[in-house]
């Protein structure tokens, strides 16, 4: 639910980094290495058997859609264990059916179809599919969380407030979580990780396991978020705890090894662990970044040629229009293809964060004040996001609205953990 950096971090050019201090040691080899030789297979299997059995019933009798959905749930299951975009796919075509089936009248079912297509990036479908839900009245609260949820995605974030304040309940561990995440979006991160931490201790009071490790990972980014690593770190840590299995927290720690320690070897160790069991093509884009670091232009070009590859599947459908317009607005020979990209993400989801990659193709094709023309009119004061701010830095600069620049460019140098330790270089020249 919440916004991830590594995605967009992976995609801005980087120099080594120039400071000649040596970095705060948080991460320990003997903390996380029984992490990094876990066992997948165990559960996974478990999770294949439990499709194997459902698609058994199912063929045995057809006509029980409720069997849909249960099939639907392994294959959710195991989209998000292993990464595979195929099982989100199928899954979302089995909600489809199961919801055809009951003439799109059971709430329960069509919250699970939206909640396909988030996960696919079909935010619009989502609305609509929710919007049907609301109107059945069936365990509306649940509807109305979702929906905020989708109108944040759309930058809709009028019609996101009023569903936040439908659902205000401030001892409710969903309430609070999108609490955070409105406070994130506003700026207010003190508020943000308030809430979230507010939200943890709910889980852990209730001994939830997935609820617990899904709190864990998201105040670690936080934390890392405003300079927190030694919480974020151990909060990373604590969610390995509960599944030794979990990608996303080794990435985590991969990139505070990575970020704030400066060790892209061991950073790389890490993501390959985790890259062994759980297939998804960002793991491509953070070994790029990485191996500009190390100044290695031939494996960086050959991570982008692999990730390229692995998202030419149509099954990703618009899930990486953003890092895909961001890399090719960078190819001088792409840029028809970055603004194509760009526009559709505009017509998917007009966020600021969208618009940005408008403005920074056009400001990569020279094209200084259309970009800023764009950035003015649907970026700016509307996001907070690093990556975006150094790119709405650099279009001022290239308008001669040098004072803008600077006034970003401290904020800019506080964000170094966030946008990779090759950063400062380029935001010294702002």
């Amino acid at each position: 639910m919440f916004n991830k950096s590594f995605l967009f971090t992976a995609l801005i050019s980087f120099t080594l980094f120039s400071c000649q201090q040596t970095p705060e040691q948080v991460t320990h080899k003997d903390d996380y290495e029984i992490y990094l030789e876990a066992d997948a297979d165990p559960a996974l299997e478990v999770l294949k058997q439990d499709l194997v059995f459902w698609q058994a019933k199912l063929e045995k009798d057809p006509q029980q859609f409720p069997y849909l959905v249960q099939l639907a749930g392994s294959q959710s299951q195991l989209f998000e264990m292993t990464g595979k975009i195929d099982y989100l796919i199928l899954a979302g075509k089995n909600l489809e059916g199961a919801n055809k089936k009951t003439k799109y009248a059971k709430a329960g079912y069509l919250k699970a179809l939206a909640r396909n297509y988030i996960s696919q990036h079909r935010f619009k479908d989502a609305l609509e599919i929710l919007k049907s839900a609301e109107i059945t009245g069936e365990k509306l609260a649940g509807t109305q969380k979702m929906l905020f949820d989708v109108h944040m995605e759309l930058g809709n974030y009028e019609e996101a407030e009023v569903y936040l304040t439908r659902i205000e309940d401030r001892t409710d561990f969903d309430f609070l979580i999108r609490y955070a995440k409105w406070s994130d979006h506003n700026g207010d991160l003190g508020t943000a990780i308030t809430y979230m931490e507010k939200a943890t201790e709910r889980a852990e009071t209730a001994n939830l396991k997935s609820l617990k490790q899904w709190s864990y990972t998201n105040l670690a980014d936080f934390y890392g978020h405003n300079g927190e690593i030694e919480k974020s770190y151990e909060h990373y840590l604590k969610a390995l705890e509960l599944d030794p299995t979990d990608a996303y927290a080794k990435k985590g720690i991969a990139w505070i090894v990575y970020s704030h320690e400066r060790n892209p070897q061991e950073a790389l160790r890490i993501l390959n662990a985790a890259n062994e069991h759980h297939q998804a093509p960002d793991y491509f884009l953070l070994r790029a970044e990485i191996a500009e670091f190390q100044n290695d232009d031939l494996s960086k070009k050959q991570y982008l040629e692999q990730y390229f590859s692995e998202v030419s599947n149509k099954n990703y459908g618009a899930m990486y229009n953003s890092p895909n317009s961001l890399l090719l607005a960078e190819d001088g020979k792409e840029m028809d293809k970055a603004l194509v990209l760009a526009h559709q993400e505009i017509t998917n989801r007009p966020t600021p964060q969208s618009y940005d990659l408008l403005a920074w193709t056009y400001y990569n094709k020279g094209e200084y004040k259309q970009a800023l023309a764009i950035a003015e009119q649907h970026v700016e004061n509307r996001t907070f996001e690093p990556a975006v701010l150094y790119h709405l830095a650099k279009i001022y600069k290239a308008n001669g609205k040098e004072a803008k620049a600077k006034n970003l460019k401290k904020e800019l140098l506080e964000s170094l953990y966030e946008l990779g330790p090759g950063m400062e270089g380029h935001i010294q020249k702002i």
